[in-house]
C-alpha cells in the first residue's frame, strides 16, 4: 500500500491536480486498491481531522482579518507604515515589511496577507518605479510572516496535530522569530534599493503627520494586544480569543460606520470560501496522514535518519532540509499536516521540549481549549512554569495522562 499511496500522490501531484484533491485521491485510491482496510476509514478519517474545537478558531481569525480589512483599517495601517519609514531608501519596500508583519497581528495568514496590504503596497512600487518582478517577489516574501506572528492559523493546526504543544505557546513562540524574518527582509530590501536607485519619500512625515496616523491606526494595532493578552493572562483560550477578535472588527466597522449591506456580506462570503479551503485541505491530509503512521513510515525514516547520523544538531539540520525540499512541491498547510506525524516524533528525540513557554515568573494562568492539551481542560495557576502539563500539574492523573500521550505519538 506505501508504495501505491507515494505513486498516486505524486502522479496526480504532476499531473497539476490541487494538492488538496491530491492527497485525497491518493489516500482513498490506495485503500479501495489494497483492500486490507474498509473504504469507511476514509470517512472517519476525513471528519476526525476538522472534527476539533480548536479547529474553530481559524474561521474566526480569517472572518476578522476580512472585517477589518472591510472596515478599512488595512488603509490606516498602510498610512500608518509610510508615515513611519515611508521616508528611508526603499521606502515603499520597508512599508510592504512594515504593514505585513501589523496585519500579520491580526489576519494569521499568509493567503490574507497577500491578498490585502501586499497587494496594494504591491501596486503602489511598481507605480513608483520598482521593477515589477521585485515588486512581487517582496510582497509574495513579506506575505510568509503572515502565518509566523501570532495569531496563526498554522500554529493552531499544528498544535492539534500532536502532543506536547500548545496554541498559547506556538503564539508566544512566533514573535521572535516573525520579527527576525521582517528585519531580515528589510535589510535585503535595503540592500536593492541601494543598488537599483529605488528611493523613499520626498519629505520625512511630520510630527502632526504622524500623530494622524498613529491615532487612525490604534484601533488595528490594539487587536494583537487583546489576542495575546486575553490568552497569556487566561482571560480566554486561543479559539475564544478568535470570536473575540471577530467581534472587535465588527464592533469597530459599526462604530466607525464603515459597513453597509453589500461590504458585510461580501466580508462574510470571503472568509466562508477561504475556510472552505482550508477545512478542505485538513480533512484530505487527514487521510493521507494517517495512511502515513498506519504504514510506519515515520519508523522507517527514523531508522534511516539513525543511520545516517546519531547526533543531535545534525539530525535536526536534516529535518529542515526534508521539510524545505517539500515545501517546493507541497503548500505550507497539507504538508504541516502530513509531515508532522512523519517529522515530529523523530525531532522530539533530537529535542523533547518543543518549545518553552513561559519564564518562572510570569504571573498569569493559561487555559487551554480541550484537544490542544491530553483529556483535560481547566486554568494553570500563576506563577507556574511551562505550558506542557507534565511541567505544571500537580496531579498524578493530568501527569500520567501526558506521559502516555507522548509516549503514544512517540511509537
Amino acid at each position: 500500500m506505501a508504495k501505491t499511496l507515494i505513486i498516486l500522490f505524486f502522479a496526480t501531484l504532476f499531473l497539476g491536480v490541487p494538492v488538496a484533491f491530491t492527497m485525497g485521491i491518493a489516500g482513498i485510491s490506495a485503500i479501495f486498491i489494497d483492500g486490507s482496510l474498509n473504504p469507511l476509514v476514509a470517512t472517519q478519517r476525513m471528519f476526525a481531522g476538522i472534527d476539533s474545537f480548536p479547529l474553530m478558531a481559524v474561521p474566526f481569525f480569517i472572518l476578522a482579518s476580512e472585517l477589518m480589512t472591510a472596515c478599512g483599517l488595512t488603509n490606516a495601517l498602510l498610512r500608518f507604515a509610510n508615515a513611519l519609514v515611508g521616508h528611508v531608501r526603499g521606502g515603499l519596500g520597508h512599508v510592504n515589511i512594515l504593514v505585513s508583519m501589523l496585519f500579520a497581528g491580526i489576519s494569521g495568514s499568509a493567503l490574507a496577507d497577500a491578498a490585502g496590504p501586499s497587494a496594494i503596497v504591491m501596486r503602489m512600487m511598481r507605480e513608483a518605479g520598482y521593477e515589477k518582478n521585485y515588486a512581487g517577489a517582496l510582497s509574495a516574501a513579506t506575505a510568509t510572516i503572515g502565518p509566523i506572528i501570532p495569531p496563526s492559523i498554522l500554529a493552531v493546526i499544528f498544535a492539534i496535530s500532536t502532543n506536547g504543544v500548545t496554541v498559547a505557546g506556538l503564539f508566544l513562540a512566533g514573535i521572535v522569530p516573525g520579527v527576525l524574518l521582517g528585519v531580515a527582509l528589510a535589510v535585503a530590501n535595503h540592500i536593492v534599493s541601494t543598488r537599483y536607485g529605488y528611493r523613499g519619500r520626498e519629505h520625512r512625515a511630520t510630527l502632526i503627520e504622524l500623530r494622524s496616523a498613529t491615532l487612525t491606526a490604534i484601533p488595528a494595532l490594539i487587536m494583537p494586544a487583546i489576542i495575546l493578552g486575553g490568552i497569556l493572562f487566561g482571560v480566554f483560550t486561543p479559539t475564544e480569543a478568535g470570536a473575540v477578535a471577530s467581534a472587535y472588527a465588527l464592533f469597530l466597522g459599526f462604530l466607525l460606520r464603515a459597513f453597509t449591506i453589500r461590504t458585510l456580506y461580501a466580508a462574510f462570503v470571503r472568509a466562508a470560501v477561504v475556510t472552505s479551503s482550508v477545512f478542505l485541505i485538513v480533512a484530505m491530509a487527514s487521510i493521507f496522514a494517517w495512511l502515513l503512521t498506519y504504514l510506519q513510515i515515520p519508523q522507517e525514516l527514523a531508522k534511516l535518519i539513525t543511520q545516517i547520523t546519531e547526533n543531535r544538531l545534525g539530525i535536526l539540520f536534516i529535518l529542515a532540509g526534508f521539510a524545505l525540499i517539500c515545501g517546493f512541491f507541497i503548500d505550507t498547510l497539507p504538508a504541516l499536516i502530513i509531515l508532522t506525524p512523519i517529522l515530529g516524533p523523530i525531532a522530539y528525540s533530537a529535542d523533547p521540549r518543543p518549545h518553552r513557554l513561559f519564564r518562572r515568573d510570569r504571573p498569569a494562568a493559561i487555559r487551554h481549549d480541550a484537544g490542544t492539551e491530553p483529556d483535560h481542560r481547566h486554568d494553570h495557576p500563576a506563577g507556574r512554569p511551562g505550558a506542557v502539563c507534565d511541567r505544571h500539574c500537580r496531579t498524578t492523573e493530568n501527569r500520567t495522562a501526558f506521559k502516555g500521550g507522548a509516549a503514544a505519538a512517540a511509537g
